[in-house]
């Protein structure tokens, strides 16, 4: 069984047990998470495809961790004119364990 949720504009494709990294979520670690946004449920075969979400399907879960990502170096620069600008950018996430899958 596995299911399509969404979430921080992207798209996930879980399964129980699974551990995926998601954009933050404002939740503190340990604590439980429910994903209302279900996609598409497959169970035994069967698909269930929403229009845009499946009804009565909820993806519970539990968050792991609250992180930054490795550091990403941007770098702006213009060549003969004496222009540098150097930044750096650490993209907060979340981790959460898949724990159920209702529907």
């Amino acid at each position: 069984m596995y299911a399509i949720i969404k979430t921080g504009g992207k798209q996930y494709r879980v399964n129980e047990g699974d551990v995926i990294s998601v954009e933050k979520l404002d939740v503190a670690s340990g604590n439980a998470v429910v994903f209302e946004e279900v996609l598409l449920v497959e169970k035994d075969g069967d698909v269930q495809i929403g229009a845009p979400v499946v009804s009565g399907a909820k993806v519970e879960g539990t968050v792991v961790q609250q992180g930054k990502e490795k550091k990403v170096i941007v770098f702006k620069y213009k060549p003969k004119k004496d222009y540098r600008k150097k930044q750096g950018h650490r993209q907060p996430f979340t981790k959460v364990k898949i724990d159920k899958i209702n529907f």
